[in-house]
């Protein structure tokens, strides 16, 4: 309903074209206004302002996306021609329903000893066909102006996040614990600390070099996952269970923008509860089918420690829901909640395909 509220202003924009092509025609705007309103002219008029408007937003609206969009131009073209040639017939009927109305002949009426032919070929059809490339060019124009802008947006938020991770990847604190629960593991259990290092190096490694692209593998952005969910254990005091299901199959050629899921999983150990009382718990669940990702991540919550997430860990919350608004726009599906001491994600999104790796020519001896 509000949708179609905020379409209205569209009624005044038909009204005054339709009224300045009889202006032209005419050449006289009291002349033209008298005609629409006080003659029998003002059937035809309601004919040309409804019948074309139809012909207009079903363009738009149904032939442009259905067909248009997903490259199907014979389709496209095809009904588009039909609709161009049902909507000049009936704009045609229209002079006959004048005629009809006012009591008079059609050729008396409007001055012109001619067929249904001449209305077709030589005011109905044109005049359609002028509404529907005017409408078009418009509604492509507000969609370039609406991508450029998006773009704009896009290359901002790039640079505020590449500037931001810039600040943050090598967090100290995060850094120096991580070091310190390695350290000490080595004298406990060597293997344990040898491969808790291998992890860190391919975090680092991560950060520093597979991550520069707007898009990552999906399943080195879930090794990168793994990575960072056992250094956080590391860290963990042991009275916080950590629960994992992450998927181990891959879409082939999946694609996400990287640190898109990172966010939620450090948000759930930075503010997970540590309550003596009570089970303190995160679980994490990620899942690939086809090309959609299902992904969840939930923690235990203590009040205070709600408070903390939604006040100061909603700045990153805030951040990745806008970068997912921005990178994939009608393709996700996010919902943040916070109740009986829990505090809750569920992200459904749309996996790009990766770009095809070009092939290199060996040069030649």
């Amino acid at each position: 309903m509000q949708k179609a509220l905020s379409k209205l202003y569209h009624i005044p924009f038909w009204l005054a074209y339709h009224y300045l092509w009889w202006v032209v025609a005419m050449g006289n705007p009291w002349k033209a206004a008298h005609s629409i309103l006080f003659s029998p002219y003002a059937v035809k008029f309601v004919f040309y302002v409804v019948l074309q408007a139809v012909a207009v937003y079903f363009n738009l609206y149904y032939l442009i996306p259905k067909y248009l969009e997903k490259g199907r131009l014979r389709s496209y073209i095809g009904y588009l021609g039909i609709t161009l040639l049902a909507t000049a017939l009936a704009i045609v009927s229209g002079y006959y329903v004048s005629a009809w109305l006012a009591h008079q002949s059609v050729e008396k009426l409007f001055g012109r000893d001619t067929n249904c032919f001449f209305y077709f070929f030589g005011e109905a059809m044109p005049s359609t066909l002028a509404s529907t490339t005017l409408a078009m060019s418009i509604k492509l124009t507000k969609n370039w102006i609406r991508t450029e802008r998006r773009k704009q947006l896009l290359e901002k938020e790039k640079l505020e996040t590449e500037l931001r991770f810039l600040k943050y990847q090598f967090n100290p604190h995060f850094l120096f614990n991580s070091i310190n629960s390695i350290f000490f593991l080595i004298h406990k259990n060597p293997d344990v600390a040898s491969s808790s290092l291998a992890k860190f190096s391919e975090l680092l490694r991560h950060h520093l070099y597979e991550c520069n692209d707007e898009l990552v593998p999906l399943d080195k952005e879930i090794a990168y996952l793994h990575n960072f969910i056992a250094l956080e254990k590391l860290r963990q005091n042991t009275g916080v269970a950590v629960i994992t299901d992450i998927t181990d199959k891959f879409p082939p050629g999946a694609g996400i923008t990287p640190f898109i899921l990172m966010t939620f999983i450090e948000n759930a150990f930075k503010h997970v509860s540590k309550d003596n009382d009570r089970d303190n718990r995160i679980e994490i669940r990620l899942h690939a089918k086809t090309n959609m990702l299902e992904f969840e991540v939930s923690n235990s919550s203590s009040p205070l420690a709600t408070r903390q997430a939604v006040h100061y860990g909603g700045i990153g919350l805030k951040n990745v829901q806008r970068r997912l608004d921005l990178i994939y726009p009608g393709r996700h599906d996010l919902a943040i909640r916070h109740h009986d001491g829990a505090f809750q994600v569920n992200l459904r999104m749309e996996l790009t395909p990766l770009p095809p790796v070009p092939i290199t020519q060996p040069a030649l001896p």
